[in-house]
């Protein structure tokens, strides 16, 4: 049977969603696992982690080597445990032996790089590493905002709206259970705060975007795209996702709701309807492959679209490593394609290894 890993930094994140992946593997012949890169012992290089049972329904405690196909759901924090499970994910990359679902996206700097070259750019906001504190507040301009976010942050965590608002500098910030604000009265205090905030990982600044509703609310529109059987990138759903009134960011963990596509596009005319679904499947046919142009094979993303009052639409984020709670709110009917996508492409990446060692076997004995 094809061994199957599913990677997580805790062992009770995603449980639900792991859990109904693993009952449906018996099925293709598939064993899973699940463990923390930590758990891989150094010197045998076997893993102390959970095994599914299939007869149980349960994960039960069980020593294996590592698996033949990886999936990596690790969300990592700039803390130690990070760093050293960063290390070891790396380690597991550069082995021959093990295949990665997907090999991961680099940070929202390194993206803007790569995309702004490509026929993706005119759908980009501008995009620049936050430098300094001095350099940053020299820039801004009274009345018009900018965003600073971390440039591997996710789930809408660390977003911050700036803005110069006569000598005031006015910072918002989203929390789960309410915004945060803070306004500082001088240059000095505010440098002061932008210093010890980005002293420990890499920020980013883009200009501020209102992309909100008729009801003032920031909404976006998040597309899940993922490969199938045959290793082919297919859409898997879209929702929106609407934040609190007055709100900077729509993401879930910050309190944000669903509506599905369906309904919140029923809200415009015919000739804007048939503009954004021409835009967002252009953006689902061309951006996979220039993503692919430059960097190793993905599996799944979920890209993140604003849409202006004006139809203006912006790529805010794309994230390797989706969630699944927009899809599953709003297109319920879609659970069993997503709970199996992840073991039919395993299949095919299996298959494809199999079929590459054959030929090379066939090429030495030829030779």
């Amino acid at each position: 049977m094809l061994s199957f890993g599913i990677m997580t930094l805790n062992k009770r994140s995603e449980q639900p969603y792991f859990t109904e992946l693993a009952k449906r593997a018996n099925e293709y012949n598939i064993n899973c696992f699940r463990f923390v890169p930590t758990d891989i012992n150094p010197v045998s290089e076997r893993i102390a982690g959970d095994s599914y049972n299939p007869s149980s329904g349960e994960w039960e405690p069980a020593e294996f080597p590592v698996p033949e196909i990886l999936y990596d759901r690790c969300f990592y924090r700039n803390d130690s445990r990070s760093k050293q499970c960063i290390s070891i994910v790396n380690w597991l990359k550069a082995r021959n032996d093990i295949q990665f679902l997907g090999y991961g996206l680099p940070n929202k700097l390194e993206l803007y790089e790569i995309l702004s070259c490509s026929n993706i750019s005119p759908y980009l906001l501008k995009t620049s590493p936050f430098t300094g504190a001095d350099s940053f507040i020299n820039s801004l301009i009274t009345n018009q905002p900018c965003i600073l976010k971390p440039a591997s942050g996710s789930q809408g965590h660390g977003i911050y709206y700036i803005e110069k608002t006569g000598k005031d500098i006015l910072v918002k910030t989203d929390k789960r259970n309410a915004q945060v604000s803070r306004s500082f009265e001088t240059e000095e205090k505010a440098a002061g705060w932008l210093n010890k905030l980005t002293a420990k990982q890499q920020y980013l600044i883009q200009p501020y975007v209102n992309l909100s509703n008729k009801d003032g609310q920031p909404f976006d529109i998040r597309i899940l795209l993922q490969k199938d059987r045959n290793g082919a990138w297919k859409e898997l759903g879209r929702g929106i996702r609407t934040g609190r009134k007055g709100g900077i960011v729509s993401n879930l963990s910050a309190g944000g709701s669903n509506i599905s596509f369906k309904e919140w596009v029923t809200q415009y005319p015919p000739s804007l309807k048939s503009f954004l679904s021409d835009e967002l499947y252009d953006i689902i046919d061309t951006l996979p492959a220039a993503l692919e142009r430059k960097l190793p094979p993905l599996f799944e993303m979920g890209i993140d679209i604003g849409v202006e009052t004006n139809g203006s639409i912006w790529i805010l984020d794309i994230n390797s490593k989706p969630g699944r709670k927009t899809i599953l709110n709003s297109q319920p009917e879609k659970e069993e394609e997503l709970y199996t996508a992840p073991l039919l492409y395993a299949k095919f990446l299996a298959a494809n290894k199999e079929m590459e060692r054959r030929t090379n076997h066939e090429k030495t004995i030829s030779n």
